[in-house]
Parts: C-alpha cells; structure tokens; sequence
C-alpha cells in the first residue's frame, strides 16, 4: 500500500522529573542546608507540516510516539535535563482528529506549520525551593508532573486547485496523463484508480495542481464501490472538473448520480465553482454531438464544454475555463526563459 489518507497513532508526552531532597555536606560547614535541584521538564509531542509528503504512509509502520521523560533533580542545586521532544512529520493537508473522528484538533495547510499535541509534565521542585526562615532544613520536594496520553486520528486531504469527478471510466486518468507528467493507471475497465493522483498542469504559462480521485457510482455515500472515503481529497480544491463519458447511453443519469453523490456527501462540496465537460466526443459524429450536448445542457442548466482527451480536442480551453475559476494566489507562474547570450 503506497497511499495512506487515514490512520490511528497513539501519543504521550514526557512526565517531570521528581525534585531531589538533598543537604549540603562539607567539611567544616556544620549547616549546609538543603540544595536539592529541580526535576527536568518532560517531552513535548509536536506535529509538523513538511513539504515532500503526499501520504500517511509511514504511520501504518509507526503508531506509537512517546516522549522523553525528565530527568530527576540532583543535589548540589543541579537542576535534571529536560525530555527530548518528538515531532510528528504530517504532509500538508493532514487534519488532525481526536479519537471521536469528529473534533479537529489542528488542520496542517501550511508549510512549516507546527502545533503541540501533548505538552510535557512540568519538573518538581527540590527541597531548597521549601527554605524558609521557620523551616531551615525542609524534608519534602515534589513530584514529576504526568505527561499527556492521547489517542489521535491523522486524515490527509490532499491540496490541489482543481478536482476531478465522474462515473469509473469517465476519461479522468486520461485527462490528468495528456495534460500533466503524471502517468496514473489507464484501462477499459471500472476502478482502475484505486488511489487519489495529482498532476501538475500548465496553460498560458501558469500552474495549477490537479487530483484525480476513484469513480463515484450509485450509492457511494452508502459505501458502495470506493464510498465517498476520497471525496475530502477535493473538498479544498478551488473548482471540480466534472467529466461525464460522451458515449454512455444514459449521460443525463450519469450526470445526476454525481452530483446526487455530492450533495449526500455534505458540507459545501456541492456548492463549489463546477465546470461541466462531455467526453469521449472523438468517438462521436456532429449529430451525435449536437444532441449528447443539448441533453446535457438541459440536465445541467448551464453551460458544457466537449473534450477528448485522447485526440486533445477542447483540452486547452477546458483548461483555461478551470484557470479563470483559480484565484491568482493558487496560481503558480512559470518564470520567464532566459535570453541567451548573443554569440557572433
């Protein structure tokens, strides 16, 4: 299993170290009085966005992150060494859940991003903190603070500026494979994608970020096929590209079970900027076409483009209608080509 959107860790920061009760002893000082140190701080437990991740991958192998305990206070007024921290690595993206599967803790969209999950146990006091005028040779110190044990779900979702729906077999792997570098699995047969992809494409020299997710089918949102477990990979993309096969027999049902599929799903999913587009349509003649269009314009009250991703028909301006959906902040430019030396 290469790609991992979901997993269970379990986590505890470091617990103090106990105060130390000591007496100063020395030749010829009768009265040293008490120099015990304080115990050392326990361990933190951190989670960090970092870039080169695109899966959870590495905490199937891993579930356990546990911090270092405080070292205990030593006499001499010598203070213990605090616990190392544990920092977990998440790619961007990641939500992080309480053991419900419902309270966020922390969404990670940000590079660099970092936020405590368990914070460690304070260090106790020794016994010189105790000295007072009415007790000179105090007998107690304080224990080590617990640490913090927690048990923590880690959903990715992926970040892309544009994500793709339709049946299994729609032409969505075949979009993403002719207009980026990406090389998902093709085939003639349902569920070839098993697994969300990305690709990043490029058109009148600007970049955006593509995820291609597994077909919906009829009941998805009842778990049937994939489920909807994949739709969260599209919920921050700034407009869905919404495919539909030009040559299936019911393009109008095909359309409606999408977005039946959306609208069960929850949350603004099904609200969010959508560009419609017939595909396959190389396979189709002129009258085949003119029909498949107005069935689906009527279906969609609005507007459809026709694509073949194939014979790259309509792509580029399919790809310009998805630029002009993308804020100017999403987009990344390609810098400009250097201007060669001349050479006589």
């Amino acid at each position: 299993m290469k790609f991992l959107d979901l997993c269970k860790v379990y986590i505890r920061s470091g617990a103090g170290g106990n105060g130390c009760i000591s007496f100063r002893r020395e030749k010829y000082i009768e009265y040293g009085g008490p120099d015990g140190g304080d115990g050392g701080g326990g361990g933190s437990v951190w989670a960090e966005a970092v870039d080169g991740l695109n899966t959870l991958i590495d905490f199937r192998y891993q579930q356990h992150f546990f911090a270092k305990n405080g070292q205990g206070g030593m006499g001499r007024q010598r203070t213990g060494k605090d616990g190392d921290d544990i920092v977990l690595r998440v790619p961007v993206g990641t939500e992080i859940l309480d053991e419900d599967q419902e309270t966020v803790i922390a969404d990670m969209t940000e590079l660099g991003q970092r936020v405590e999950l368990a914070r460690g146990g304070n260090g106790g006091w020794g016994n010189l903190h105790f000295k007072s005028a009415t007790n000179q040779a105090p007998r107690r110190a304080n224990p080590g603070q617990d640490g913090v044990e927690r048990t923590l779900w880690l959903r990715l979702k992926l970040i892309a500026d544009v994500g793709l729906l339709g049946l299994p077999n729609a032409g969505k792997s075949t979009f993403l494979a002719t207009t980026s570098n990406a090389r998902p699995k093709i085939a003639d047969y349902p569920f070839t994608t098993l697994h969300p992809n990305l690709g990043v494409v490029g058109v009148d020299d600007a970049e955006f970020v593509v995820a291609d997710i597994p077909g919906l089918i009829e009941g998805a949102s009842e778990g049937r096929g994939l489920g909807d477990l994949f739709l969260g990979h599209v919920e921050r993309c700034a407009v869905l590209l919404h495919l539909i096969d030009g040559t299936s027999d019911t393009i109008a049902e095909d359309y409606q079970t999408i977005i039946t599929e959306l609208e069960a799903y929850g949350g603004d999913l099904a609200d969010k900027p959508r560009i419609t587009v017939l595909n396959k349509v190389d396979a189709l003649d002129e009258e085949e076409r003119a029909s498949a269009l107005k069935e689906m314009e009527k279906a969609s009250h609005g507007s459809v483009s026709l694509m073949s991703s194939v014979a790259r028909e309509g792509v580029t301006d399919v790809l310009r209608n998805l630029r002009a959906q993308i804020d100017d902040d999403r987009i990344r430019h390609r810098p400009a080509p250097e201007a060669e030396p001349w050479h006589p």
